[in-house]
């Protein structure tokens, strides 16, 4: 993977690592401000003794969406806390501009919105996606219509009225991996969206390989501390123009303090990801090893996530876990885990989460920074405490139990033609 980030005009000369951009995009004039660390806008408001000039910016905003020159009007046109963020946001993605809202479905609903404001309501996406994302764009809450296909049919579904096309990759949560440029090129000239929460920049750049719109819950990985919500679109200018206009219309803004813890976990992003990524790939092996899991699910690409499915009951390995926290959300410093079927994608319909992959017995984990040896113990216990117990036959006319013991289904699926799903 190439470890430099491509840098937008307002960048400096010289391209530099994804880790030295961490840590010093949407900061470079702290110096000359003689600062040291980024300072924190809590603004509502800013003074103006000149009515007529702020007139013209305002006149201006509402006909180019366009960053104002000059000191600020008001928090909900923007906020120069915020704006570091988006900064460095924009560096880290390679894109010209980014722009924050307050989640991940509120950054969303501003693209949808942005989009349908144009007479383009049609959106063609690809299942799986985040649950909530696949209610808002099926439930025509905002007045779209959605067309779900696979990356294979993506060309033929587009019509005339399409305004995007959407795709999550690794997805949530089976971790099924999409081939960006493969799909880009099917778009056309179709915008595509690439919700890239998962892999954040660390891993992969969708704009490098076609994407024009990149989207992020900056809940997850961005914040990297289960402290702080917000949500983020990286995009060429002239589209975060329109999105600013949007958000200024709606109010979706993301709040300064949020800004600036979101602007503080971009620092660490790339360390966080690579360490939990490594802990995720040796969980991963041994749960492919394990012979009370029936699959497992990790992207060829890597990443903190696991997915993986289990012979017993996945409701018992939840309520074991103690040193992994069972709780939605991921992306924390924390370990997570939890069941898709019930929680994140318990309102897709049913018929639609089974089809796209997401299982009854699926549980997804977010593995955090604790040592692997620790995660893999209490995983271990709660497997135990879950798994499917042999039953012990007395008479042949005792039923047949209700779940089949673990190692019978383990031998018949060695057998099977199934490929191993580890590391897809």
């Amino acid at each position: 993977m190439d470890n430099e980030v491509s840098i937008t005009a307002s960048a400096p000369s010289r391209s530099r690592a994804l880790a030295t951009e961490a840590v010093h995009a949407g900061r470079d004039d702290l110096a000359s401000l003689g600062l040291h660390a980024p300072p924190l806008d809590l603004s509502t408001t800013y003074p103006s003794y000149d009515s007529r000039g702020e007139a013209e910016r305002i006149d201006t905003f509402a006909t180019t969406g366009a960053r104002l020159d000059g000191p600020p009007v008001y928090a909900r046109l923007d906020n120069p806390t915020t704006a570091r963020f988006e900064t460095a946001l924009a560096r880290l993605e390679g894109t010209d501009s980014a722009v924050a809202f307050a989640s991940g479905m509120a950054a969303l609903t501003a693209v949808l919105l942005a989009r349908a404001s144009m007479g383009l309501r049609h959106v063609v996406a690809v299942r799986p996606l985040y649950g909530c994302s696949d209610h808002l764009l099926g439930a025509g809450l905002l007045g779209t219509e959605v067309t779900w296909t696979d990356p294979a049919g993506i060309s033929d579904a587009i019509r005339p009225d399409t305004g995007l096309v959407m795709v999550e990759t690794p997805a949530n949560p089976t971790l099924a991996e999409i081939d960006i440029r493969a799909v880009a090129h099917s778009c056309g000239t179709v915008p595509l969206l690439v919700d890239n929460t998962f892999a954040t920049p660390v891993l992969q750049r969708p704009a490098e390989h076609g994407a024009r719109i990149v989207l992020h819950s900056a809940t997850k990985y961005l914040g990297g501390h289960g402290d702080v919500m917000g949500g983020v679109v990286a995009c060429d200018e002239e589209f975060a123009a329109r999105l600013r206009q949007v958000r200024f219309a709606t109010g979706g803004v993301l709040h300064p303090l949020a800004g600036y813890l979101l602007l503080r976990g971009l620092s660490t992003l790339p360390v966080r990801v690579r360490a939990a990524s490594a802990s995720a790939a040796e969980l991963s092996r041994r749960l492919t090893a394990d012979p009370r899991i029936s699959r497992v699910h990790y992207p060829k690409l890597g990443g903190a996530m696991v997915s993986f499915e289990v012979y017993g009951d996945p409701h018992r390995v939840i309520a074991g876990v103690r040193l992994i926290t069972p709780a939605v959300s991921l992306g924390s410093v924390d370990s997570l885990i939890q069941h898709p079927a019930s929680i994140s994608h318990r309102i897709v319909d049913e018929g639609d989460r089974q089809a796209s992959g997401v299982g009854d017995r699926l549980l997804r984990m977010s593995v955090g920074l604790e040592d692997v040896e620790d995660l893999w113990a209490d995983l271990c216990q709660a497997l135990s405490d879950g798994s499917a117990q042999p039953v012990r036959r007395v008479r042949s006319a005792e039923p047949e139990p209700a779940v089949r013991p673990a190692a019978t289904e383990r031998s018949e699926r060695s057998m099977s033609s199934e490929p191993s799903s580890a590391g897809r």
